[in-house]
């Protein structure tokens, strides 16, 4: 009964995919799947100075970076940890709006982020720009419906990208921040309820859905 359950719940993400956009669709179906962001970069970071850390810690994170390292992967950022999305400007006559993405997504203790950070914010954050994607809201909607969407964590993120280079920005309080820095092929937004895309960045730039 247990393992039907676990099936059941592996194939149910794959079913709600089934009808996004045809050009996010394809680079996801290339794609490798990721099990958990935070497992991945510990793996792929490796640090090796800690005192539990195994002999060959370091073999392994060497193996580990160059099994993956310019390979396409696939994730999930689920409504209740996107918090890198933020409502841009809205227009009420028309619907029209715009989303934005910090490409920086968290994973325990480190992070994943489009590009190599070169600095931290005062409180020793990485720095990035920003990423916009825009689109138009359903007939009906209005600019509150439209805030709650990030009020009530109500945005799916998913997220095609490959894995490259380790960075490592100081932290104000001493020691090190480390993360893995990528080429972001595509984000996709839904709302989380309804599966309705809401924006599309692809290959660089913003991809509004085609009418």
């Amino acid at each position: 009964m247990n393992r039907f359950l676990v099936t059941v719940a592996l194939l149910l993400p794959a079913l709600a995919l089934a009808d996004v956009d045809p050009r996010f669709a394809r680079m996801r179906d290339a794609a490798e799947p990721l099990g958990g962001l935070s497992a991945f970069l510990n793996r792929y970071i490796g640090e090796c100075g800690d005192m539990f850390a195994s002999s060959d810690c370091r073999t392994k994170a060497d193996e580990f970076r160059k099994n993956y390292r310019g390979k396409k992967m696939y994730m999930i950022v689920t409504e209740d940890v996107a918090t890198m999305v933020s409502p841009g400007p809205y227009q009420p006559a028309t619907g029209n709006f715009i989303i934005n993405i910090l490409p920086f997504f968290p994973g325990g203790k480190y992070a994943l982020t489009h590009g190599t950070p070169k600095k931290t914010d005062a409180q020793g954050n990485p720095v990035l720009p920003l990423l916009s994607v825009s689109g138009t809201t359903p007939e009906g909607w209005t600019g509150g419906m439209f805030a709650r969407l990030f009020s009530s964590k109500g945005i799916r993120v998913q997220v095609v990208f490959t894995p490259l280079d380790i960075w490592s920005l100081p932290k104000p309080s001493g020691g090190k921040t480390f993360g893995v820095a990528a080429r972001v092929e595509a984000i996709l937004l839904t709302e989380g309820r309804t599966g309705e895309e809401l924006g599309l960045w692809l290959d660089g730039k913003d991809a509004p859905k085609k009418k």
